[in-house]
């Protein structure tokens, strides 16, 4: 699927769920006043979709691959090998964990550790995935992308951009950003990996 497209509409009943094969996609919800609140991103590998009724939005970030499994398969596969249920129970409080950090992030955090918190997940989660180092990543969101998640306008989060930049934090070509101090960096945005329960090898 191209980017930025709807994968999943708000409101549906789904009969399956969704799995992320490869790129990024988020979940969103609209506001009536027309705002999008950007509520996560999600990976290759996250099953980010299973309610009755969706009350939030799947888009597609950048284009992406995605797998659509029955519920009945997935309760089967439950049944048949418990490894798998305990596998997704664990992948389920991890979101829960998340989601309990964004909102510290946009309720409590100042503007520059909204987006260095940001930044800081961002590299985390995708060096679990192969697609970063230690040095740096490509960070594939606009900067209303970034506002939408962090509660900012575009002003504030271009102003914050170039501040982490002056502070020796982050080197930023347009998507690419090089990881200049990465504990300066996590220091910034309060962050602490806690949440999303790596292994000790990660």
């Amino acid at each position: 699927m191209a980017e930025k497209r709807d994968i999943i509409r708000e409101g549906g009943k789904p009969t399956e769920r969704c799995l992320t094969r490869d790129g990024f996609a988020c979940r969103y919800k609209m506001l009536s006043n027309g705002r999008r609140q950007i509520l996560s991103f999600h990976y290759p590998g996250d099953m980010p979709v299973h309610l009755k009724v969706r009350d939030h939005a799947l888009l597609s970030v950048t284009p992406v691959r995605t797998a659509f499994i029955p519920h009945d398969a997935v309760r089967a596969i439950m049944r048949e090998r418990p490894g798998v249920g305990n596998a997704l129970g664990r992948h389920q409080m991890i979101n829960a964990a998340i989601y309990r950090e964004w909102i510290c992030n946009i309720g409590r955090r100042a503007a520059i550790g909204r987006v260095a918190h940001l930044v800081c997940e961002r590299l985390v989660r995708m060096r679990l995935v192969g697609l970063a180092n230690a040095e740096g990543f490509e960070l594939p969101l606009t900067q209303t992308e970034i506002g939408d998640a962090t509660g900012l306008s575009n002003v504030h989060v271009n102003r914050t951009m170039k501040e982490l930049g002056t502070l020796g934090l982050v080197k930023t070509n347009t998507k690419v950003h090089g990881i200049l101090n990465w504990e300066a960096l996590q220091e910034v945005g309060d962050f602490d990996p806690t949440y999303l329960q790596l292994r000790p090898s990660e």
